[in-house]
């Protein structure tokens, strides 16, 4: 099984740390992000992985170089310039089965496998793994139409989203890996 890890960001919102290393390397623990998640994906069955890579491309490559450490082949898809979340998928080639997709820097606890193999008895062209996240607002909030007159208000409210992101995960290492 393939899998391709988006992992070419530039990882704004942890500036400074990002300016020189990628997010994917940022450790949790005593292991980076993406190792945790590599990790996982071979107990999954992932066999090969291909990384999709911009910023600070070259550490990637001498942290994880050709995968054999972690027990799978890894090749690197450069991104010349910024092609967005899902963009650097078509640079990728042979991507004629089934394969996953991941971002470099999400961890998750959901069994992977079971993912996959619901995937394959659904038959579908694609499967996304959510979660349902609850967004509270600790002020008011204006509701207004078009021309900027209000039509309500709502005091504190709470918005529930089915989220595609496991960033907000606060886990262990230990139930990770």
């Amino acid at each position: 099984m393939k899998a391709v890890i988006l992992a070419g960001g530039k990882g704004t919102r942890l500036k400074p740390y990002t300016t020189i290393l990628p997010k994917p390397l940022m450790p949790i623990g005593d292991m980076p992000i993406l190792e945790i998640l590599l990790r996982q994906m071979r107990r999954a069955g992932v066999d090969e992985a291909v990384l999709t890579v911009g910023h600070l491309a070259e550490l990637l490559r001498l942290f994880f170089q050709d995968g054999q450490r972690l027990g799978l082949t890894i090749r690197y898809s450069y991104e010349d310039a910024p092609l967005g979340t899902a963009g650097p998928l078509s640079l990728v080639e042979g991507l004629d089965d089934t394969f996953l997709v991941a971002n470099g820097d999400v961890l998750t606890t959901l069994p992977l496998d079971e993912v996959m193999a619901h995937h394959r008895r659904s038959g579908a062209t694609a499967t996304i793994a959510m979660h349902r996240r609850q967004v509270y607002i600790d002020l008011g909030v204006i509701q207004q139409n078009e021309a900027g007159h209000v039509t309500g208000y709502i005091e504190k409210p709470t918005y529930d989203f089915m989220a595609v992101s496991y960033t907000h995960l606060t886990l262990p290492t230990s139930d990770l890996v």
